[in-house]
């Protein structure tokens, strides 16, 4: 069975994949949100994560880096099918349970899977494909953006929703590995250098300007 959204098609398998990376940086990121604001998550581990304050991290999280991390994906993958190739998205299972231990340590790593495609490709309709989820994440932070002068929880929403966009644009521009900005770099130097720079410079102003929510 398969999910049609106009011609992009979802299976199954990779909508419980798209679910399961969703929910487990979700928890990844709360779990580390906890730690990093030095609430305590031992020894009663299973009262931190049912307790109602971790609820409300958890939600904050959804909205902000699950939905970054969806619509980064799906960025990659409706770029990939409007160039002939076959995509789909496949969670990294061994990763996904490596951020959510990291979490505990207070350590921030996110490496929930990624966008397979495959067909004949040009250089750069490569470079296209990778470019869409970091710049689908710089549009992001302008969306959440204006949510940071609402206050309250909204706010905490802005916040958390332009640094994690921020950071996520950036950190997938390193031209390294199965990173976006290898290939995006390897097509154009020029639009590299204004995706990089740009995504480094708003990653930077969101921790200077914005700050991390008080949450």
């Amino acid at each position: 069975m398969t999910v049609d959204v106009a011609e992009i098609r979802f299976s199954e398998v990779e909508l419980r994949d798209l679910a399961i990376a969703w929910v487990a940086l979700g928890v990844a990121f709360s779990i580390f949100i906890f730690v990093a604001t030095g609430r305590d998550v031992f020894p009663d581990i299973t009262g931190a994560i049912l307790s109602p304050q971790f609820a409300t991290v958890f939600v904050l999280s959804l909205v902000t880096v699950g939905v970054g991390f969806l619509l980064h994906e799906l960025a990659h993958k409706v770029v990939a099918i409007r160039f002939g190739q076959a995509a789909a998205f496949r969670a990294d299972y061994p990763m996904l349970a490596l951020c959510v231990g990291a979490a505990f340590a207070g350590f921030l790593f996110a490496a929930p899977g990624a966008v397979h495609h495959r067909g004949r490709i040009t250089p750069r309709e490569n470079g296209l494909i990778s470019v869409a989820g970091p710049v689908t994440n710089i549009v992001l932070v302008g969306v959440f953006l204006p949510l940071v002068f609402v206050g309250g929880f909204v706010g905490a929403v802005g916040q958390l929703g332009v640094i994690i966009n921020a950071f996520l644009a950036a950190f997938n521009m390193i031209p390294f590995g199965p990173l976006d900005g290898k290939s995006v770099l390897a097509w154009s130097k020029p639009v590299f250098g204004a995706v990089f720079t740009a995504s480094v410079l708003l990653a930077v102003g969101s921790f200077l300007f914005v700050g991390f929510p008080s949450i």
